[in-house]
């Protein structure tokens, strides 16, 4: 499905995008291995976490949807999944893979891992070897390490101290899933700091969790084994990943003034407002609130004179998602923006640093690729007019159709297919703010 962003008027108006992705994966999974009833409200209900729920069920949850973004999942407890009778078909969604694997591998049941073209390229080895040291057999797996996999889990798993080597939330979070049906302390080490979502939610949930510093950046979780988890009500904050789209866009869009409602601000996910901020963006906080374990905020953005920035690479864990649309405000900031330390780009939905590259080139952006450094040469505007291929990657496709907004000429996307993997919606949403996306 191809779409175009075009220049338009500004944009002006109210908006709450889609609840945040990452904890309504761990919301539904947290709520299957919960003793009773947890109701989840402003769920997103996305291509990817409805593939979560899809495998809630057929792991034993109980799920019911009581309306738009409003679920019920029962479940009966750690050590209760039943073996699924199909294969747990993820779709796109790489963090509800990663996730449900570690949920699979602390029962001693087993199940086939799969998912799109997309998915199926993605590198799965780094959860897979830390769940192996805790009694995971891996059956059967394709080449690298990549899906379909078949797991068994452990029959009595067993509680490690784990130092990750790469920055991944997902890796964490499998390790402290498994960890929960393990006696005694499980303990995970990671040298930058990822977000805690999981951390948070298990503590909300009623589990027993320490997190402490490690070293400059780091921190060391431990989480003690065999809780019984107590149903929660959780309110799923809007997602600051997709409020990164319309919120560019009002800052390159000349005039233009918005508020997102009910925005995300845990600090580890705060990464592109620092950025955003230091580039001389107008993004004011309204009505800081906490909502559920993690803090919300009201943000009211205004069109702004941007300037290029240098983004240190200790940054990244905090925005790793977001470096799609920063791109696209850095081309239209005045000066030389340089984000530093993007390896982790190249094994997402798509090799997303190329696919960035591709795009600002293919709408006569200057830029370099210098490692695993992007270089953006930004002069206050983009000449647009090029189609960009988004391989199968929502946050190319939309962070392109930005892009468009505020381009001498439109800017098109091959595939917007895929949009709904994360932001169901979104051309309605911003065409209801004034932006001229369409066919």
């Amino acid at each position: 499905m191809p779409l175009a962003g075009r220049r338009g008027g500004s944009l002006r108006g109210r908006a709450r995008v889609p609840g945040d992705k990452s904890i309504s994966h761990r919301a539904l999974l947290v709520g299957l291995l919960t003793v009773g009833a947890s109701e989840i409200e402003g769920l997103l209900e996305g291509e990817d976490v409805l593939a979560t729920v899809r495998a809630c069920a057929a792991l034993g949850g109980a799920l019911e949807r009581r309306g738009p973004g409003a679920w019920t999942i029962r479940g009966a407890g750690i050590g209760t999944l039943l073996q699924p009778a199909g294969v747990l078909d993820f779709g796109n969604a790489g963090t509800g893979t990663r996730l449900a694997m570690g949920v699979v591998a602390g029962h001693p049941i087993e199940a086939t891992f799969d998912g799109d073209a997309s998915l199926r390229k993605r590198p799965m080895r780094r959860v897979l070897e830390p769940l192996v040291r805790m009694g995971v057999s891996v059956v059967e797996e394709s080449e690298g390490g990549r899906l379909p996999i078949r797991l068994r889990g452990a029959q009595d798993p067993i509680p490690i101290d784990y130092e990750s080597p790469v920055p991944s939330a997902q890796v964490k979070s499998a390790v402290l899933l498994c960890g929960l049906a393990a006696p005694g302390e499980t303990t995970l080490i990671e040298k930058e700091a990822t977000r805690d979502h999981t951390e948070r939610m298990l503590r909300h949930f009623g589990a027993e969790i320490s997190v402490t510093k490690q070293g400059a950046h780091g921190r060391r979780i431990s989480l003690r084994g065999r809780p019984e988890l107590t149903p929660q009500k959780i309110v799923v904050p809007a997602d600051p990943s997709s409020a990164a789209f319309p919120l560019v866009a009002a800052l390159i869009v000349p005039g233009s003034e918005l508020i997102l409602e009910g925005v995300l601000a845990n600090p580890l996910r705060a990464g592109l407002y620092a950025t955003l901020r230091e580039m001389g963006a107008s993004i004011e906080e309204i009505d800081r609130r906490d909502e559920g374990g993690e803090p919300v905020v009201d943000l009211r953005v205004r069109a702004s004179s941007l300037r290029g920035v240098d983004v240190p690479a200790a940054r990244a864990p905090s925005m790793i998602d977001e470096y799609p649309v920063l791109a696209v405000a850095a081309a239209f900031a005045e000066g030389e923006t340089r984000l530093r330390g993007l390896a982790e780009l190249r094994v997402k939905e798509s090799d997303r640093l190329a696919a960035i590259a591709a795009g600002l080139a293919a709408n006569g952006v200057e830029h370099e690729i210098a490692g695993d450094d992007l270089i953006v040469r930004g002069r206050g505007r983009a000449k647009g007019g090029g189609t960009v291929v988004t391989h199968m990657d929502h946050r190319i496709a939309m962070s392109f159709l930005v892009m468009g907004l505020a381009s001498d000429k439109p800017v098109a996307v091959d595939d917007a297919s895929f949009v709904a993997t994360s932001f169901p919606g979104f051309a309605e949403l911003m065409s209801s703010l004034g932006a001229e996306i369409g066919a």
